[in-house]
């Protein structure tokens, strides 16, 4: 038998490329390639869905969440009182909005995400650096939250069989709680299956989601409340900073939940960009954002305050506290009913904001990385299962030193977030040739010097700076204070305010290429791709992000 020829391999192999190709709407004007696909091209009217109350309850799912819950866990810790942890939540959560609208803004005029933006300020090869930053990070934090999720639906099958709550066997080393891991596999297929809705019809389920937390959030400050005959120890409890002066813990609270929305405001283009009309986000980010994250924190606060009383323990994870009401009440009945609702609260909580932070975002940001062949959707499946390699029970267990280094990752957010407000909102003034940030060669305005733009890089390194020789001090010895120290506890304000005025000021000395070229809003009317719409061939029921695959012919 005659061995397959060089040619031949080679015709098989570009067949299997084209059929793994990601799909494209039927009678598109744009094509597949290094730039461009379905889910990075300007989001058409048609798929523009969120409305002003769509964007409050995307606000419900990203303020009132596990992770909002237990932020107060870290304002304590700097030695606030608790009223004092509120005053840092209500300043911060504000700052929050006021970020969301800013970072959202090129979403809603452009309607293109985070992705795409980043190419006129990074240029069209060095945008790939903000992506791989981003989606490095997300690896690690969706496998926390998928472990969180996982502890979570745990709990809450624990309620309806008493037997799998009170398993204590373990695995990987005695790390991992066989319970967990089940719980964790169920919550996966619940999230790879809720991952196949397209974006633009999440509202249903983020309404979902936000109800049933709400109802547990509700249900938990009731519980606490009544049965503390008040808020608790920690209302009682006087001020006693770890380091320096109630002021500057004050300003370590205010960063640390501004940081830890970073990354959220940092890509609000990704959702914004579904607005179905102008500022139909702005709203319910200037009122929902706070709103909703100083609610779900501060019933974490009284909470965690009345459990302390009540258990004398503190436990900050609601997951957790469910698990300890179960056992105190010894497997009542009536209270296992109670933890079976609360706890799936928590479970479609964990749900909704990995859908919001790890699965649109992140998935957008890896079909970035490979547009051809990579969307949305599959994008957020690698992610999942990256995060799931991940083994985030042996980091959450044993690496102390390791999620410090995972959370320090924000001293690069607050400088990307720097630089692309002072390019789009000041350099620019929101104007900006969008078919160039399709265009990968030096015919584009954005193509810089060999696709790189040196401005965003240099401002972007003055912003990191001052933050990182506290970041290393604190990595080698967590208990360390002085002055860089306390320069990386503010990291997010100092790396925001170091990179936007330093790229400002770049600018105006060695203006960039293209400033006031094109318009401030994108043109409906007008195709950004040259040429006719494209032929196709087949069509396949099934795949993408919609429900048509197109194969286009060569």
């Amino acid at each position: 038998m005659q061995a397959p020829t060089k040619t031949s391999q080679t015709t098989t192999l570009h067949r299997l490329l084209k059929y793994i190709e990601v799909p494209i709407d039927a009678n598109a004007d744009y094509k597949n390639d290094h730039y461009t696909n379905r889910d990075l091209i300007p989001m058409p009217a048609n798929r523009r869905t969120y409305s002003i109350s769509s964007y409050f309850i995307y606000w419900c799912i990203s303020g009132m969440c596990i992770s909002a819950y237990t932020i107060g866990s870290t304002l304590l810790a700097y030695g606030l009182s608790a009223p004092q942890a509120i005053g840092a939540l209500v300043i911060g959560s504000m700052g929050t909005g006021c970020l969301s609208v800013a970072c959202g803004w090129m979403g809603e005029r452009h309607h293109i995400g985070f992705t795409v933006s980043s190419r006129f300020t990074w240029g069209m090869r060095g945008v790939y650096f903000p992506v791989l930053v981003m989606s490095f990070t997300t690896i690690f934090w969706d496998g926390l939250q998928a472990y969180w999720g996982g502890q979570a639906m745990t709990v809450t099958l624990g309620a309806i069989i008493p037997g799998l709550a009170h398993m204590t066997h373990t695995l990987a080393g005695g790390v991992l709680l066989t319970k967990d891991l089940i719980g964790m596999i169920i919550y996966y297929i619940l999230f790879i299956s809720i991952m196949r809705i397209p974006p633009e019809r999440l509202q249903r389920p983020f309404m979902v989601s936000s109800v049933m937390f709400g109802g547990t959030l509700i249900g938990l400050l009731t519980w606490a409340i009544t049965t503390a005959k008040g808020p608790g120890l920690l209302f009682q409890s006087n001020a006693e900073p770890t380091h320096g002066s109630v002021g500057w813990a004050m300003m370590f609270g205010i960063t640390a939940v501004l940081g830890s929305w970073g990354a959220g405001t940092l890509g609000q283009s990704d959702w914004t960009r579904y607005a179905a009309r102008p500022y139909a986000p702005t709203l319910s980010q200037l009122v929902a954002a706070p709103f909703c994250i100083i609610l779900c924190a501060t019933v974490g606060i009284v909470v965690t305050s009345c459990g302390d009383q009540i258990f004398g323990t503190l436990i900050w994870e609601p997951f957790a506290l469910l698990a300890q009401i179960q056992e105190f009440y010894h497997d009542s009945s009536r209270v296992r009913a109670g933890v079976f609702f609360a706890g799936l609260g928590c479970v479609c909580a964990q749900l909704g904001i990995s859908i919001v932070t790890n699965s649109v975002s992140a998935g957008m940001d890896l079909a970035g990385l490979a547009p051809r062949y990579m969307n949305i959707r599959r994008g957020a499946y690698l992610m999942a299962a990256l995060g799931l390699i991940s083994n985030p029970w042996q980091y959450v267990s044993n690496a102390t030193t390791f999620l410090t280094v995972i959370s320090g990752f924000g001293i690069f957010f607050a400088p990307f977030t720097g630089v692309m407000l002072a390019d789009y909102l000041v350099v620019r003034r929101g104007i900006i040739k969008l078919e160039d940030c399709y265009i990968g060669d030096s015919s584009s305005l954005y193509w810089y010097n060999g696709g790189f733009h040196w401005r965003a890089l240099v401002a972007w390194t003055l912003g990191v700076f001052p933050s990182m020789p506290g970041f290393v001090m604190t990595v080698r010895d967590p208990q360390a204070y002085n002055g860089w120290i306390r320069i990386f506890n503010i990291a997010f304000i100092v790396g925001l305010a170091v990179s936007f005025t330093a790229f400002w000021m770049i600018c105006s000395i060695s203006p960039p290429p293209g400033v006031g070229v094109g318009t401030n809003y994108y043109d409906d009317s007008r195709s950004l791709f040259a040429g006719p719409p494209i032929r196709t061939e087949r069509l396949d029921k099934g795949e993408g992000e919609g429900t048509e695959k197109i194969v286009v012919s060569a």
